[in-house]
């Protein structure tokens, strides 16, 4: 059966001062009124039913997750008291489901991105399922054609066709033009966040050779647990002794005694590394080639806002004069920002704190709200 589960555990330190513990950016509303959350799972209508769908984020979301989506209650939310990285939020879910359904083929997703059109995510992402259904031994990712020499992202090393020959870049091009289904293609490795140079050869060779990894996956639950087992044993045992609690009474003392202890590591570094060198599995990609935005900071947030004739993005009330290529954002829709003569910056206005900064500086943003933490304790986090 099929299912899909939503990671939404991200802190987004880069869009703070939105971005806040209590209400961290996937759950802000701030993309036409609607939070990257609920994007997310307004994009699986149609594609897998309401109750094969799960959202796995902290504990201390629950109740604001659910007053915006209440499908995702009951058993539908996998709470983590702790954040324990991505191996854990996908083996935590995996095990439950697979406990229900030992059959189980889940997709994985995040709650960071804008994805578009919906109908051609819907169409790519059930060929995904169909070969982890063809192939059960498969690990499907999906991967984005890189715009540039990006460092911020890993890369997928591609090989051979999954199935049949590997099309050249003119097929690849008619293939996305006429709307058939993309040639799924072995993982030859997993390239973690290159540096500059690396990148730039990367993106240099072409989508025929390097993908960004996009951190969506559909795998079958029985074949990523395996992984886990045999690549990452001490994690494998606390979550299966999460999910055989999971029925039980005691299901919240285990989830709380077991999850802080898990060895906290990335799913990309714990199992798809391995598993691209493993004779056992396959990792198979399937190229994506659609809109995709991971909303991670404020600079791509600009890119969901509204531009003026002067490149201004704007995502509040405002009155900007001889101001150019310029953010401004509010989560009061009564407040004004005013600007004169700026150009460049990323202004951002919340009731109780507001960050002004030059937009190259942006990644700054990630190191100015840990010395915030430091200077003022929890009071701006």
């Amino acid at each position: 059966m099929r299912h899909a589960m939503i990671m939404a555990g991200g802190s987004g330190t880069r869009l703070w001062p939105m971005s806040r513990e209590a209400l961290p950016k996937q759950l802000i509303p701030f993309i036409g009124g609607k939070s990257l959350l609920q994007i997310a799972a307004e994009r699986l209508d149609g594609l897998v039913p309401p109750a094969q769908r799960f959202v796995c984020a902290a504990n201390k979301h629950r109740a604001v997750i659910q007053q915006s989506l209440p499908a995702f209650g009951g058993d539908r939310f996998f709470g983590e008291p702790c954040g324990r990285d991505t191996l854990n939020a996908v083996g935590f879910s995996a095990a439950v489901i697979a406990r229900r359904d030992p059959d189980a083929v889940i997709a994985v997703f995040t709650a960071d991105h804008i994805i578009e059109p919906v109908d051609e995510f819907q169409r790519i992402v059930a060929s995904g399922y169909e070969i982890a259904e063809k192939f059960p031994n498969a690990l499907v990712t999906f991967g984005i054609a890189p715009t540039g020499p990006a460092t911020g992202y890993g890369y997928l090393q591609l090989g051979a066709a999954l199935v049949g020959p590997v099309p050249n870049r003119a097929q690849q091009a008619a293939s996305a033009a006429s709307g058939t289904r993309p040639t799924a293609r072995i993982v030859e490795q997993f390239k973690e966040k290159p540096d500059a140079a690396t990148a730039q050869g990367y993106f240099a060779a072409g989508p025929a050779r390097y993908l960004w990894n996009s951190g969506m996956f559909i795998w079958r639950a029985d074949t990523l647990l395996d992984c886990i087992r045999r690549y990452s044993p001490e994690n494998h045992a606390s979550l299966m002794r999460i999910a055989g609690a999971w029925d039980t009474p005691q299901r919240d003392a285990v989830v709380a005694e077991v999850y802080p202890m898990l060895k906290k590591i990335s799913v990309d570094f714990a199992v798809m590394e391995p598993a691209s060198r493993d004779p056992k599995v396959r990792v198979a990609a399937v190229p994506m080639p659609l809109k995709w935005l991971d909303v991670g900071s404020w600079p791509f947030f600009a890119q969901t806002c509204t531009h003026d004739a002067d490149g201004n993005a704007i995502a509040a009330r405002n009155l900007l004069r001889r101001t150019k290529n310029t953010l401004v954002a509010s989560n009061d829709p009564k407040h004004l920002i005013a600007t004169i003569g700026c150009e460049d910056l990323i202004i951002i206005h919340t009731p109780d704190a507001t960050l002004v900064c030059r937009a190259d500086q942006a990644e700054a943003i990630k190191e100015m709200q840990k010395l915030v933490g430091e200077r003022f304790g929890s009071e701006y986090l």
